[in-house]
């Protein structure tokens, strides 16, 4: 069993909510762990730390639970292979952000998860439409953002010798490809301006994961997302368009 421990907020929540069921499609058996607080930066991750905070709500395979636990608890709990941390979206563009709590946080994983690979999750720009009240920060422009924060997790991941999820650089390659080319009228890949999209979002993202971290060959998987929140399943020709990009863009 491959275990996975993402130290995050909820663009991780995002990500590895449909993680679990492309893994088992592929005959591989996870425990995805997502410990979340909304809005949670590398600097609050690690004040968190500092004061023992059991504040993260813990979601298990991609289901909310009513658990709450500290980082410790969580990173002592069990033998993770993986853990996969990322800087909150609104700061995904100032590197002045990411030191020097990326590298405490790194040094204290290794501590307690030696075995553990520790990698970075490169998040997205937000939508070009977004209200998000971060976004004037990059000008509103999504071509700036992503720029920032793609420069950013490269480097941070070039210092440390990390191994990234290219999420942020998947999102924007599909931005640019029907039927998501919003500025042409197509659909979005987030559902309200940042976050992903329940369906195509999401699982673009966990395609991701599932390739970087478990080695997934997605063109012979069938696991298929759907939501109950809005009684939606996927568009199999769409999973299939995505599963494409997402080994085109990472191959």
């Amino acid at each position: 069993m491959e275990k996975i421990l993402a130290i995050g907020n909820s663009f991780s929540e995002d990500a590895t909510k449909y993680l679990h069921g492309i893994a088992k499609s592929a005959g591989i058996e996870t425990k995805v762990v997502n410990l979340y607080v909304g809005g949670c930066s590398l600097e609050r991750h690690w004040e968190n730390i500092r004061q023992n905070n059991a504040m993260y709500q813990v979601q298990v395979n991609g289901v909310l639970t009513e658990r709450h636990a500290a980082i410790d608890e969580m990173l002592c709990e069990d033998d993770w292979d993986f853990v996969v941390t990322q800087q909150a979206s609104h700061d995904s563009g100032w590197i002045d952000t990411y030191e020097p709590f990326l590298g405490q946080l790194i040094d204290h994983v290794r501590a307690l998860a030696p075995q553990a690979e520790f990698v970075l999750h490169e998040t997205w720009a937000y939508e070009i439409t977004s209200s998000h009240s971060a976004f004037p920060r990059y000008h509103c422009d999504q071509q700036e953002m992503y720029r920032r924060l793609s420069e950013n997790y490269r480097a941070e991941a070039e210092k440390y010798g990390l191994r990234m999820i290219p999420c942020g650089d998947v999102i924007q390659t599909l931005r640019q490809e029907p039927p998501f080319v919003v500025q042409e009228g197509g659909m979005s890949l987030c559902r309200d301006g940042f976050h992903m999209s329940f369906l195509y979002g999401r699982f673009a993202l966990a395609c991701c994961w599932a390739k970087v971290l478990l080695g997934v060959k997605l063109g012979e998987t069938d696991f298929l997302p759907a939501t109950v929140a809005v009684r939606e399943s996927a568009d199999p020709a769409l999973a299939a368009q995505i599963k494409a990009a997402v080994d085109r863009i990472l191959s």
